[in-house]
């Protein structure tokens, strides 16, 4: 591949390199949500900011971690996963938002994500179809303990990934209508927790380069109970989905030093 960096030694699309960033990465999709992160570590500093990609890096229990923002969608997201594993990360956990949609995912609730619909272009550049988008298992556990623990009201299940945002939110108006519309019906069927834009290849991605992955969102509002006259709370505030990420990573570091993994 061309070095589009000229010898820089720095990731083209990320500016991070070896050093620069821990084992553990929490991926928010919007950049402005990394400081706020980054608030809950030690000693953090702003490394890099190039595109939608900003990172910070500080520790957590003395261990070297980071946040990255991916932007939004799986493209960038993948590139974020792949530049951070080259510079040696291995654990990544996405932070983000989702729609709910089974009746009981409420505003304001937690979906940690057990596998994620394939919806999307991304991960089909990477794996056939047929292969599922699962996170890792120890990732989804210490992410569901976090919540349990933390008190927070959260559901552990599938996520729908898509490309379109609107093609969500506004099916009947696209050309391709006939299919948005049946496939949302085939997902409410099989019981789909929520939507989203980037966990499943984030999964995909992990799976790949054998990364480890998981993924917690907020759960903004539930189109779903809209349509059905339902209360329907607006929530925008991120942070518990932000609290439970960090505390899973503190879990995955006393699991790892247990286990004698690397740091």
């Amino acid at each position: 591949m061309i070095d589009y960096t000229e010898g820089s030694g720095k990731q083209y699309h990320t500016g991070v390199g070896p050093g620069d960033v821990g084992r553990y990465v929490i991926l928010p999709g919007d950049p402005g949500r990394c400081a706020k992160i980054a608030a809950y570590f030690d000693n953090a500093e702003k490394i890099a900011v190039n595109r939608e990609y900003v990172t910070y890096t500080g520790t957590l229990d003395g261990v070297k971690v980071s946040v990255m923002s991916t932007g939004i969608g799986g493209p960038s997201a993948s590139i974020a996963v792949e530049e951070l594993y080259k510079s040696g990360a291995d654990t990544f956990i996405r932070v983000g938002t989702c729609g709910g949609m089974q009746e009981d995912v409420c505003g304001g609730d937690l979906v940690i994500a057990s596998g994620a619909v394939r919806m999307e272009g991304t991960s089909r550049e990477f794996a056939p179809i047929e292969y599922p988008a699962v996170p890792d298992f120890d990732v989804t556990c210490a992410l569901a303990q976090a919540a349990r623990e933390g008190g927070h009201r959260h559901h552990v299940g599938v996520v729908q990934c898509k490309d379109s945002f609107f093609g969500q939110h506004e099916p009947e108006v696209m050309p391709v209508s006939y299919e948005l519309q049946n496939k949302w019906q085939a997902w409410l069927r099989m019981g789909c927790k929520a939507s989203e834009m980037e966990s499943a290849a984030i999964f995909i991605v992990g799976g790949f380069l054998g990364a480890r992955t998981g993924s917690v969102c907020l759960v903004v509002a539930n189109q779903e109970r809209a349509k059905k006259g339902l209360p329907n709370k607006q929530v925008h505030d991120t942070d518990l989905a932000i609290r439970t990420a960090v505390e899973a990573i503190r879990i995955l570091i006393r699991r790892d030093a247990e286990e004698n993994k690397p740091q």
